[in-house]
């Protein structure tokens, strides 16, 4: 167990190898209670969440779900975010554990001259994730519901283990599977939550589902070549910098905080871009290591790992543009030794063997 954002929080159960192979080859079992959650309701919600993100809300029907972040007027990351449209005026938004207060203060400050109410239940509604190939075979026989209807950025309401809850086609870690919300299940009440998870554990075992904790969490989202916030996201990067510039719709007609911003960097390029490194030989990166061209610091980790997917170091961080060419050779500095990485594409791993589009094909 360690501390994290303010939370106690599993590490390891198993074995973060264990683990994480475990979600790419079967199934892994999550408690991510810790995230930040809100209900958004009213006649100008969507509208409203149209301004805070620079994505188009109006195009999310019933039942549809969307990444995106939340940008400042400099057009830098305030937080990246999930929204779900549970009908036609009622939203759940769900964002980073190290973010509820900041998230919560910005999204009330801006909600000014909308007719829209922010409720949040992070600590009211349990929050777990099943991920993995098999998240959905698990699944069938506790879910009473349209569990087939959940697909992938899907949502809906379902059963399981007899208890009601949202459920969203929706994880971090690359491949498919389903993040359940369990209502009436808060910090000091948490017998629905525990009996979920319990279920799913039990139904599990046989088709190989393991808990994971954090450090599984954070390579499987590497692995897939996921933003982590405050370290790939900040409030001094945007959108096209950190390569997930499809959250940004400048098409749609309404305005947007950030808009002028993004609107002249996606006309004017970006110095500076996220680029994926895999190690070549031996070593580890880890966050803060410098990357290098012929022997000059040209950037440096945000987030590296040993990848048990690829059996290989990986790691990604900030260069300028002219760096981020595909397969170009660059260096990271691993305890004083400049070790060959390759530049490459996101995810890490083959689709093809690995992650929800293996799945659905």
């Amino acid at each position: 167990m360690i501390e994290f954002a303010g939370f106690d929080m599993p590490l390891w159960f198993e074995g973060i190898v264990q683990e994480v192979l475990a979600v790419r080859n079967a199934s892994g079992l999550f408690d991510v209670s810790h995230m930040g959650r809100a209900f958004l309701t009213g006649r100008d919600a969507e509208r409203y969440l149209d301004y805070l993100t620079p994505s188009d809300t109006s195009k999310l029907g019933p039942g549809e779900a969307h990444y995106t972040v939340m940008c400042n007027e400099r057009g830098g990351v305030v937080d990246d975010m999930v929204v779900l449209r549970l009908d036609q005026d009622r939203f759940l938004v769900v964002f980073n554990a190290s973010n509820r207060e900041k998230d919560l203060s910005w999204m009330n400050n801006h909600s000014r001259g909308f007719n829209v109410k922010i409720v949040n239940v992070s600590d009211d509604m349990a929050m777990i994730a099943v991920q993995g190939p098999k998240s959905r075979l698990i699944l069938t026989d506790l879910a009473e519901g349209d569990l087939g209807g959940i697909k992938r950025f899907k949502c809906g309401m379902l059963k399981i283990a007899g208890e009601p809850c949202i459920a969203s086609g929706t994880g971090y870690t690359g491949e498919d599977g389903l993040e359940i919300f369990i209502p009436e299940s808060s910090v000091q009440k948490p017998d629905k939550a525990l009996h979920v998870w319990s279920s799913i554990l039990a139904r599990g075992e046989a088709h190989g589902l393991k808990p994971c904790g954090l450090g599984a969490r954070d390579v499987l989202r590497i692995e897939a070549g996921m933003c982590l916030y405050g370290q790939e996201l900040t409030e001094e990067v945007t959108p096209y910098e950190a390569r997930i510039g499809f959250v940004v719709k400048l098409d749609k007609t309404t305005d947007f905080i950030g808009r002028d911003t993004l609107e002249r960097q996606k006309k004017e390029g970006v110095r500076k871009i996220r680029v994926g490194l895999k190690i070549k030989e031996k070593g580890i990166p880890r966050r803060g290591y410098a990357i290098k061209c012929d022997g000059e610091t040209v950037g440096e980790v945000t987030s590296g790992t040993f990848s048990p997917t690829l059996n290989m170091g990986i790691c990604m961080g900030y260069v300028p543009k002219e760096y981020s060419k595909q397969g170009s050779i660059l260096q990271v500095d691993i305890r004083g030794k400049a070790v060959n990485a390759e530049v490459v594409g996101f995810p890490f791993y083959d689709t093809s063997r690995y992650g929800w589009m293996r799945v659905q094909a």
